[in-house]
């Protein structure tokens, strides 16, 4: 009699931030369930970790932003991870190697795959912006990866003229709308702020987004306080709802403001971004993934990304190689669409000019109309694609082919 069918090699996963913690959490629950018997292990968070991963090493409780500060400041962090995944690689094979985002982290870790385990397939969740900065990596990329699991929709492409294979995969931020959307009626919660309050009805109802990252928030929250300030003078109703992405967050955005706390007419709430976005009329977000987010919740909304003139001058305007930021406008353009949203990428400090862009994004009009046509667009690109399927597919037939 035969025996039972060999146990698969494990997957491992690496992932060095809140929100790559969450995807590979997804695409570790559908892995799961499509087969019971294969195991994962990775340097993640508490998402992978929940959803069944071992985690050798939690690395995305104090992510870094940045490839500047991953090389100044953490250099000997990811050597030694590098040193640890390769000691673990000696004892153990593995199937494939999911790098999820973080470039400036994953390069050595796909190194030190590629050499211990060079009949691993590597393919990555989420491909590096290229595209936007940095071209000349292209070639590091065709070493240390087999296949790209892309985010957007026009990155196979990209890559592909440039010999790196990928798949379009979504995003599982349009299917969380979707289904927020389809039981909002079922499942409408009020929410409820840090302070334990309900948060305050208004006309109209303003979010902020100031960033998930600390030093996003100390460069960007100033300049929203002061937008809140102007545009609170001309709607004397208006309430307004911070969405911090951690309580440690929530805490920062307090003791920037006068007092060490939040000024009337503003609320807080922690890891409810979404919920947030559904019920404003209008939000100003940090330029990220947030963007993303309330062009999935279809929330008008202005990016911002606050800087210093003196860096942009000196060194990222001749690095970065886009002048499209917000990832909707970056969808759009690679689409042949006219932006979707105002963004002002980088932004030097003075409130007015976003003022001006939220205006008229706070009631009905011209300008809310023509945002909620182009997130129409965007909705059915990603609307045809469901994340979870797509990339445990993508994931599968790498694997089982042994080739990119």
């Amino acid at each position: 009699m035969p025996g039972p069918p060999p146990t698969p090699l494990p997957l491992l996963f690496t992932a060095f931030e809140p929100s790559a913690d969450v995807l590979a959490a997804r695409l570790i629950r559908e892995l799961r369930r499509r087969n019971p018997q294969q195991t994962f292990v990775g340097f993640g968070g508490p998402q992978m970790e929940a959803a069944g991963c071992e985690l050798l090493e939690e690395t995305t409780a104090h992510a870094k932003m940045g490839v500047g500060v991953a090389i100044a400041v953490e250099g000997k962090t990811l050597l030694r991870r590098k040193g640890d995944l390769a000691r673990w690689l000696d004892e153990h094979d593995i199937a494939g190697h999911v790098p999820v985002d973080s470039p400036a982290a994953n390069w050595s870790m796909c190194r030190a795959t590629r050499k211990a385990r060079p009949q691993a397939t590597i393919v990555h969740l989420v491909a590096p912006q290229l595209w936007a900065w940095a071209g000349w990596r292209i070639g590091r990329l065709r070493k240390l990866t087999d296949h790209l699991m892309c985010l957007l929709p026009f990155e196979p492409d990209w890559f592909g003229t440039r010999g790196v294979p990928g798949t379009f995969v979504g995003h599982p931020l349009f299917r969380e709308a979707t289904e927020a959307a389809a039981n909002a009626d079922a499942n409408a919660v009020q929410l409820i702020d840090d302070t334990g309050k309900p948060l305050a009805s208004g006309d109209p109802t303003l979010a902020l987004l100031p960033g998930s990252r600390a030093a996003e928030i100390d460069h960007n929250w100033p300049v929203m306080l002061a937008v809140f300030n102007a545009l609170r003078h001309r709607h004397p109703t208006m309430a307004t709802v911070v969405a911090a992405a951690s309580p440690d967050r929530a805490k920062q955005i307090a003791n920037l403001c006068p007092g060490g706390r939040p000024p009337r007419g503003v609320q807080v709430v922690t890891g409810r971004a979404g919920d947030v976005l559904t019920q404003a009329d209008a939000a100003l977000v940090v330029s990220g993934t947030a963007t993303l987010e309330a062009t999935a919740r279809r929330t008008p909304c202005v990016a911002v990304y606050c800087g210093s003139r003196v860096k942009w001058n000196l060194l990222a305007r001749w690095l970065v190689k886009t002048r499209t930021f917000a990832l909707p406008n970056v969808i759009a353009q690679g689409m042949d669409m006219p932006r979707v949203v105002p963004e002002f990428v980088p932004h030097f400090g003075a409130p007015e000019p976003l003022v001006r862009a939220l205006t008229p994004l706070l009631q009905e009009g011209p300008e809310r109309a023509a945002q909620h046509a182009g997130y129409d667009v965007i909705h059915r690109v990603f609307g045809a694609v469901d994340f979870a399927t797509a990339a445990a597919d993508t994931l599968l037939s790498r694997l089982g082919s042994g080739t990119g």
